[in-house]
């Protein structure tokens, strides 16, 4: 029976446990940080798309009203060609506005993905730590027990 080497091998499991708790606390926050960061992203996102639409709107905005110039100073009438252009200009824009907006909303959910897959590997990897920690408090005492006799 040898009390020292049993006092130490106790003494390591609890250090062990202790470590590998800590890493499991630790790794839990990366993995809450990583998915606020993607969070963050998917509100930046829905900015960018946001600000392009705007973007876009104003720009065929600018358009028609160069075509109605050019149609007025050239005395045409809004009518035939020239009003199936305005109506082309017009339908172009609110499918490309559309467009935008699907694409925000695809990059949006994949920042909702990514931010949840994130927790839950965090918490996957957190608890596998937790079990190692158990395991080796366990098995250190169990040591300590065979060294004692």
């Amino acid at each position: 029976s040898n009390p020292i080497a049993a006092g130490a091998t106790v003494l390591g499991g609890v250090m062990s446990f202790k470590g590998q708790q800590a890493q499991a606390k630790q790794v839990q926050q990366i993995a809450e940080y990583n998915a606020q960061v993607a969070e963050q992203e998917k509100v930046a996102l829905a900015e960018v798309k946001a600000k392009e639409e705007v973007s876009l709107r104003k720009n065929a905005e600018r358009l028609v009203g160069t075509q109605r110039v050019m149609t007025a100073a050239s005395g045409v009438q809004m009518a035939g060609s020239t009003l199936n252009a305005l109506k082309d200009t017009f339908f172009a824009k609110e499918l490309d506005a559309l467009s935008i907006q699907q694409a925000s909303s695809r990059e949006q959910a994949m920042k909702t993905q990514e931010a949840a897959m994130t927790r839950l590997e965090g918490r996957a990897k957190a608890s596998g730590l937790k079990y190692q920690s158990y395991a080796s408090l366990v098995n250190s005492g169990s040591k300590a027990a065979t060294l004692m006799g």
